[in-house]
């Protein structure tokens, strides 16, 4: 594969899940600068991906009675999934996936307290299609995607699911509850380490009042909304052990009832506009897009940071610089990144194929291999990296790769048939149709195990068993579990 092949290989699975052969040929007819341009510039792009569900020519989902992604939960998960295979805007969906971990909230609690079809409509629900207009916590973060972080922790913090999931509901002058200001100063902004428990209690009474205005439980065209309920906020100054204002000023000053909901804005100002959390920010998207493993270079943390901040919170230009950057492009980094099990399917049913096969099929692999959609384990969101790889977890990814191809059978033939000419020439067909960095000892097992058998004649036959069999192989492969 050439240079520039391969460095759009990388972008794409990077900064989506891989590419189709179809998306691949789009792609390439593209400057690396303009791939990047189309990817970061999405909003160009129609969203009309949700219309395809059920066409012929898109991965199938499989429900019980009519398809309900905004009150069914695995129908929510598998129209995320639908989106992710086959949206053109691969990196708003990449990041929807980076924010629902970094904002990890859990359906089981949510539901808990508004029981279904209600919990899965404040997780998934497309304002649009939803009788009451209820606008899903998943479709919050696929809005800012890209934008204003500063806007974006004002939205998650009166989300009616962040509102249950960290306790909000329940914070008032009489108790206020620290659960959201606390997360707000160690995952969402500055990090562990800069923040004291005074703090934490201050922060917690900055947010009384922000509440939920509940609806009917029992009503799935009930709506659920934030709520400012002036009568419950702690009017007094709150003081903490870093600066609030641009004046160096650490206390917000005692306020009204009804102004108090503005100490919460002022507390978000400050910690979005924080130079740590600058830094944090810049350092999760490093580790999401370009390494987990390596020390990232403290000079494009940097840089990051101060793009993040020149540009008032903006998240895309943050983006815009990383993917050009010299250390994205560098070629050492290419297949170092251990994909997260929604990487792994999705790059799979992409580069493998999907005629007849439904993604309902893969939500109990995708729990198996430890990553449920709607269902990080905790405030912290999924444990990433290595620790992906139990025992179990690679089995029933190497399930999932067997299942997959053995569906694709006649399709991956008939795709192979063009290179029917020698085993070697099918071999070469699948491993570059797949897009993975083989070692030279694992690509001649591949070789010798398609030669294995009768000699080759390359019939229907012969294609129908060697073209899955090695899909099947790739994607059980060490190799394969890395982007």
């Amino acid at each position: 594969m050439a240079d520039g092949d391969r460095l759009l290989g990388h972008l794409l699975r990077r900064a989506g899940f891989g590419a189709s052969s179809a998306e691949f040929a789009a792609y390439s007819s593209l400057s690396y600068s303009q791939a990047v341009d189309r990817l970061v510039n999405y909003e160009q792009i129609p969203d009309t991906v949700d219309s395809n569900i059920g066409k012929p020519g898109f991965v199938g989902t499989t429900s019980r009675g009519a398809f309900s992604p905004n009150t069914v939960a695995d129908d929510a998960r598998q129209r995320w999934l639908f989106r992710m295979v086959h949206s053109d805007r691969p990196l708003q969906e990449k990041m929807t996936l980076f924010w629902h971990n970094y904002f990890a909230t859990g359906l089981s609690k949510v539901t808990g307290q508004v029981k279904n079809p209600n919990g899965t409509r404040l997780m998934a629900a497309k304002a649009m299609e939803d009788p009451a207009k209820q606008r899903g916590q998943i479709e919050l973060l696929r809005d800012g995607a890209v934008g204003n972080f500063r806007d974006l922790l004002v939205a998650v913090a009166q989300d009616p699911a962040m509102l249950v999931w960290l306790d909000g509901d329940t914070n008032t002058k009489a108790k206020p509850q620290e659960n959201f200001g606390r997360e707000l100063m160690e995952l969402f902004t500055r990090g562990v380490g800069y923040y004291t428990e005074d703090d934490v209690y201050a922060a917690a009474r900055v947010f009384t009042g922000w509440n939920l205005k509940p609806g009917d439980n029992n009503d799935s065209s009930s709506s659920y909304t934030f709520v400012y309920n002036a009568n419950q906020h702690e009017t007094s100054a709150k003081t903490f052990s870093f600066p609030i204002y641009s004046d160096g000023s650490r206390t917000i000053q005692a306020r009204s009832a009804s102004a108090g909901m503005q100490d919460g804005v002022d507390l978000i100002n400050a910690l979005a506009m924080h130079p740590e959390t600058a830094k944090r920010l810049a350092t999760k998207l490093y580790g999401f897009f370009v390494s987990e493993t390596a020390t990232p270079d403290p000079n494009l943390i940097a840089d990051l940071a101060n793009t993040y901040l020149q540009n008032g919170t903006v998240i895309k230009p943050v983006l815009q610089r990383l993917f050009t950057s010299p250390q994205f492009q560098d070629p050492s980094i290419f297949f170092t990144r251990y994909a997260w099990p929604v990487e792994f399917v999705v790059r799979s049913i992409k580069e493998s194929g999907w005629a007849g096969f439904s993604l309902g099929t893969s939500l109990s692999p995708l729990a198996s291999m430890g990553q449920e959609l709607l269902e990080p384990p905790d405030v912290a969101g999924w444990s990433l990296g290595q620790t992906w790889f139990s025992t179990g977890a690679m089995l029933a990814r190497m399930n999932f790769g067997s299942a997959l191809a053995a569906n694709q059978k006649f399709n991956l033939a008939a795709a192979a048939a063009p290179s029917r000419s020698s085993s070697r020439a099918v071999i070469d067909y699948v491993v570059g149709r797949l897009t993975v960095d083989l070692p030279s000892d694992v690509f001649n097992d591949l070789v010798a195990y398609a030669a294995s058998g009768p000699a080759w004649t390359g019939s229907d036959a012969q294609l129908q068993t060697k073209a899955p069999g090695v899909v099947h192989l790739v994607l059980g492969s060490a190799e394969y579990q890395f982007v």
